[in-house]
């Protein structure tokens, strides 16, 4: 697969087209096969049950795994089956899970009730389009990252109240990068690779964090953005090859 960096035009162009190269390359595993090469996936920390039973008893309310069940009927079908993280009726579940890619949201756009760990990025709401990263990520070498948000137990829909919130309470932003940092450090995650969902969240990170506390620090398109799941995958498997030749 050849990766090209320098075409004209805007962004999404470039996405588009470095997506198009891929998708016809006659082999969609190659895409996996450069991520290991160039992100060095292989040296990721084995998630031990003391990692994720500390993950789930600390974190299990307002954080998760990119793993779900498989898709059903229909697209959004078994989102919210939560059953795929226990150890017990999936034994295989800790070779999947990873600690050197983290996915990361903005905050909590709707309540999410802790009457279950991990049930973070699973929706099981109609409206919800978290259907959109299993979609995205299923097969790819990010398949199993972990998931939270920046900005912890911070109901709000629109992210732009979310920002005004937070110009107006800008300690709250200082609290919650601490709580991030320790987050990361209970995963066990030695300078993981970012990814962001949407520009808000990204420009968080990218203000609040040193750049030694991550490999990369990739923005992608929010997976609210109004698009199939078809043309998002497109999208954001763009933006991560994009940024794929510039790790070392």
């Amino acid at each position: 697969m050849q990766l090209i960096l320098k075409q004209p035009g805007s962004f999404r162009f470039r996405a588009k087209r470095l997506c198009y190269v891929h998708l016809n390359a006659g082999n969609e595993n190659s895409f996996g096969t450069k991520i290991k090469e160039l992100l060095h996936i292989r040296d990721k920390v084995m998630i031990s049950i003391e990692i994720f039973e500390t993950i789930k008893q600390k974190y299990g309310d307002v954080a998760s795994w990119a793993v779900w069940e498989d898709v059903g009927a229909k697209p959004k079908s078994n989102m919210g089956h939560l059953n795929i993280f226990d150890l017990q009726k999936n034994p295989t579940l800790l070779e999947v899970l990873k600690n050197n890619i983290v996915m990361i949201g903005l905050n909590f756009s709707r309540p999410v009730l802790p009457t279950e760990p991990f049930k973070n990025f699973h929706d099981l709401n109609p409206r919800a389009n978290d259907f959109k990263i299993r979609y995205a990520f299923r097969g790819t070498e990010f398949y199993g990252a972990y998931m939270t948000d920046v900005i912890k137990n911070l109901e709000m829909k629109d992210s732009h109240d979310v920002k005004t919130y937070l110009k107006k309470n800008p300690d709250l932003v200082q609290e919650n990068i601490l709580m991030l940092r320790k987050e990361l450090s209970d995963l066990h995650a030695n300078k993981p690779i970012l990814l962001a969902f949407g520009v808000d969240t990204y420009n968080l990170l990218n203000n609040n964090l040193r750049k030694d506390e991550y490999s990369k620090l990739i923005r992608l398109t929010h997976y609210s953005h109004q698009i199939s799941k078809e043309n998002y995958k497109e999208e954001v498997i763009g933006q991560i090859q994009i940024m794929l030749p510039t790790f070392t």
